[in-house]
């Protein structure tokens, strides 16, 4: 074989690793859904805890990258803590070692079948739930596949002249292996590609397992480059968070490296293995009857979790350098009314994607309802703080159906359920009606700013009327977001009743307030601000009514 044929074989097969790799993952992450989101939000109380679900969540959905992008999406959007995060971090480092474990097993006889029937599935399976096991089967299949095809066309690197050469470096300066093994992992940014690469080579005779511990060590340290870059322009929190991952697999190389080349290291694993691994069922042996590809996966398995208990009772002391390294920002950064839950880096899963969107949806409702709050405190006290206040709030509602509302079209593009449609249908639906409350909020501060010019107020009547009308829109704005937030039928039926109430209070106060301007008890000025609010608390009923409405017509 030729040297550009190695090339081929080996791009190629890599290409098709990658690609069933994140096909596989893909699929994982789509049969896990929001339950992903929901289990690191509450499985991270303490850091053990934490440790537990980054190995589950990585575990079951095969990428550490994966875990880690999310972990930094949700630390920017506010919902896990500096310290919880590294928890999980910590766990996905040992959850990741899942991949090794299957690879060394030697699967690629039966990657064809696995592929053919996921392809099967994938293809003519009618519901979602099927699909995503066809495609995480034909995924898997694929991986197994590329590293066939890989493993043929790496054959003959034992025997160039260069390969060796480069091989027998690392066995007189590991600290090439570990930059080789950084490098490589920042290009095809898999920690799972890479070490699966080495496996292969290890198991073709072109690298010793001498060789290959000091490229595993490099490739845990790369693998943090995707939680970095994942990190660039968010949050102070989600940067430290990307750090910590980093200085974790970095401290712990600094540590084992040099008990590796004293021999120490790899008697602790040959010590695991004989005591600890042949507790598994199925598995009858020892290490020397282990081929080197598990040995590899065994030794990446008892770093990390030898590393992860050196760091976990240090959670404090990480968390306290990461802060000290990145510094809180200035407050004009710290904008209240941006976006705290939507991140762009959680749209590789739709199902959490939308879950973000929605709880930022009812951030901006309850700002819609804070708007009318001050609105309605501005018409009673003329207070000319409140205005500033109803104008950046206005503002902020503005901004947040934007982006919202681009957040959830991008969502939009990924291969949704019909559960997913309709979650993304209603969200869509529900931030024009609650934008559209926020306008007439402004109205109302308006028509107060009016009533000042004018030097309106009103009869005894009349305010007792208004401020029941008043009561009544509040609490139906309240329902509507309750309705929408718990997808409640029963509560977004009580929204249709309070908005009839609204309707008929605006009617019997209409005639009510004709009757006073031609009794002569209010004049012009006083009526026509007294209608206008009625108009617009009764087109606040309206949207509440539309939102209820969406809920209730969710299949």
């Amino acid at each position: 074989m030729n040297i550009s044929e190695i090339i081929f074989s080996f791009v190629g097969g890599l290409g098709l690793f990658l690609f069933g790799l994140r096909f596989m993952s893909d699929g994982l992450q789509s049969a896990a859904g929001d339950r992903m989101r929901t289990i690191l939000e509450k499985g991270t109380r303490n850091p053990v805890r934490g440790v537990l679900t980054g190995a589950l969540v990585t575990a079951l959905i095969q990428s550490s990258s994966a875990t880690t992008v999310l972990t930094v999406g949700l630390v920017n959007a506010q919902l896990l803590t500096l310290r919880q995060a590294i928890g999980v971090i910590m766990g996905a480092n040992i959850g990741t070692t899942m991949t090794a474990y299957l690879i060394g097993f030697n699967l690629q006889d039966y990657a064809l079948p696995i592929l053919g029937l996921g392809a099967l599935v994938f293809l003519f399976a009618s519901s979602k739930k099927f699909k995503v096991i066809g495609q995480s089967l034909f995924g898997f299949g694929i991986l197994f596949f590329g590293l066939t095809v890989m493993g043929n066309g790496m054959q003959p690197l034992k025997d160039l002249s260069f390969f060796v050469d480069l091989m027998t470096s690392i066995d007189n300066n590991s600290i090439i292996g570990v930059l080789l093994g950084m490098f490589f992992t920042f290009l095809v940014q898999s920690s799972s590609a890479t070490i699966g690469v080495l496996q292969q080579l290890a198991y073709q005779g072109a690298v010793t397992y001498n060789q290959a511990v000091p490229i595993l060590f490099g490739d845990n340290i790369g693998t943090t480059i995707t939680a970095l870059l994942a990190a660039l322009g968010a949050s102070v929190s989600a940067r430290r968070t990307a750090l910590t991952h980093f200085i974790f697999n970095v401290v712990g190389t600094i540590i084992f490296l040099p008990l590796f080349l004293m021999g120490a290291f790899k008697k602790i694993v040959v010590l695991f293995t004989n005591y600890f691994f042949i507790l598994l069922p199925g598995f009858a042996g020892t290490w020397d009857t282990l081929n080197i590809k598990l040995q590899i996966a065994q030794t990446h398995a008892v770093f990390n979790i030898s590393n992860t208990l050196i760091h976990l009772p240090l959670v404090a002391v990480l968390a306290f350098i990461v802060t000290k390294l990145i510094p809180d920002r200035e407050k004009d950064a710290d904008d209240p009314y941006r976006p705290r839950y939507i991140d762009r880096r959680l749209l590789n899963n739709p199902s959490v994607a939308l879950s973000q969107a929605k709880r930022e949806t009812l951030r901006m409702a309850y700002l819609a309802q804070e708007a009318f709050t001050n609105a309605i405190e501005y018409f009673n006290t003329r207070q000319e703080t409140l205005v500033e206040k109803g104008k950046n709030l206005e503002n902020a509602i503005n901004a947040l159906e934007r982006e919202i509302t681009d957040y959830v079209v991008l969502a939009s593009q990924k291969q949704l359920s019909t559960e997913e449609s309709n979650h993304a249908h209603i969200i869509l639906q529900s931030l024009n009606d609650i934008e559209r409350i926020g306008d007439h909020c402004e109205n109302i501060i308006e028509q107060a700013t009016d009533a000042t010019l004018y030097n309106v107020s009103f009869s005894g009547e009349a305010r007792q009327e208004m401020d029941n009308i008043l009561e009544v829109t509040n609490n139906t704005l309240l329902l509507a977001y309750r309705a929408l937030e718990r997808q409640d039928k029963s509560v977004a039926r009580q929204v249709l009743a309070h908005e009839e109430k609204i309707d008929e209070l605006q009617a019997t106060y209409r005639k009510a307030h004709i009757r006073r301007l031609n009794e002569g008890i209010c004049n012009g000025s006083n009526g026509a601000v007294f209608l206008d609010m009625l108009v617009n608390l009764e087109r606040i009923g309206d949207h509440c009514r539309n939102i209820a409405g969406y809920v209730l017509e969710e299949e």
